[in-house]
This record gives structure tokens, sequence and C-alpha cells, in this order.
């Protein structure tokens, strides 16, 4: 996209900016604050997880938990009550200490999901220090489907309990025939979230 010069001394006065990519809509913003989970369910809290948009990303900003060296974690329904849709999903985790050791990549079997209805990690033993979250997005495709699996991806960035700097993905694809209507974040070992930002768009496919 080239560089735009407008003619007006006030940039206030501008109305319209051609070019302005209007196609991620925010749909709801959620503040934790000693929560047991943070649920996204269409329909409720003028939340929007539908046919009306055909993808959909999650964003979390500087997720705390209550306690220490807890994973954050994720799962979805499938339009029941609870939150055991059946996946298949792939994890893999990069790591750097502040120390500068332990620099290394790894696909990590026990963190994935195998055609099960548990959660899925999303990053691993996060720090309850002052200083310690994580932050990402999950990008949810087609939730509404209900010929095809829902395809799912998620980035991390997580400061562990020991100082680690994780980066962290996970991807898979919920496969059931329903259409996925609710997103759940949790700690492990039922950790409050003691704070963090979440934050619902739709994009728009036009």
């Amino acid at each position: 996209m080239g560089l735009v010069k407008y003619n007006n001394l006030s940039i206030s006065s501008i109305s319209d900016v051609s070019g302005t990519d209007e196609s991620m809509i925010l749909i709801k913003t959620v503040t934790a604050s000693s929560d047991s989970n943070i649920t996204l369910v269409n329909g409720t809290d003028d939340v929007v997880l539908d046919s009306t948009y055909p993808i959909y990303i999650v964003k979390y900003i500087n997720v705390h938990a209550a306690a220490d060296s807890k994973h954050f974690e994720v799962n979805f329904r499938d339009g029941g009550s609870s939150y055991d849709a059946t996946k298949t999903t792939s994890y893999f985790e990069a790591e750097h200490g502040e120390d500068g050791t332990g620099g290394q990549m790894a696909y990590v079997a026990g963190s994935d999901v195998a055609q099960g209805t548990g959660v899925q990690k999303v990053a691993p033993n996060v720090g309850a220090d002052a200083d310690q979250s994580c932050s990402g997005e999950l990008w949810l495709f087609n939730p509404s489907s209900t010929t095809f699996v829902k395809h799912f991806i998620m980035r991390t960035s997580t400061v562990r309990s020991d100082n680690i700097a994780f980066d962290t993905h996970a991807a898979g694809y919920c496969n059931v025939t329903a259409a996925i209507d609710g997103i759940q974040f949790t700690f492990s070992d039922s950790t409050n979230i003691d704070a963090g930002t979440f934050k619902l768009y739709g994009i728009k496919d036009s």
C-alpha cells in the first residue's frame, strides 16, 4: 500500500481514509478478575459466534494465573452444555531462558490431543509473579459449519514460572458435525484466571 498524502492542514478533519482495513470487527471485550474461566458463547452477553463471520479471532492479553506454574487451556462447545468437543491437535514450542540457556524447539506429544474431548494446552507453566503472564491469539474457522471439521490455530507468548520465554503453537480441528458455538479458557488444576483481557473479533469475507 502506498503512502497517502493529505493536503488539509488538520488531521482531525479527515473523516475517511481510503484503504483502511475494516474487515476485523470487535464483538466483545471481557476483562478477567479472579474468574474460574472466561467463556464466550454465541447469543450470550452480546457474543456472536455463528455464521455471521467465516473467521473468528480471540486475542488474550496479559493473562495471569492466581497460582504459579499452571497451564493455560482452551476447549470448545458443540451445541450442548459441556465444553468437550472432540479434537485432534498438534502442539510444539520454542523456549529460551532469561539467562541465555535452554534455547530449543520441540514437538510435545504430551500436549496434543488425538480424537479426544479434553482441554487443549495453550501455554505451559505460566508464572504467577507480578511480571509474568501469557498473551496470544486463537483463530477459529467457519465454526457454524455442519459439513466440515472446524479448524483452529493458536500462537502464544509466555513467561513461564522459571523465567523462560516460551513461544507455543497449537493447531487442529474439532471433529464434529455440529457447529461450535462456545469457547472456554481455563487454567489447570481449577486455578482462577487472576487477570487478563480477552477480545473476540469477527473477520468479514469481503
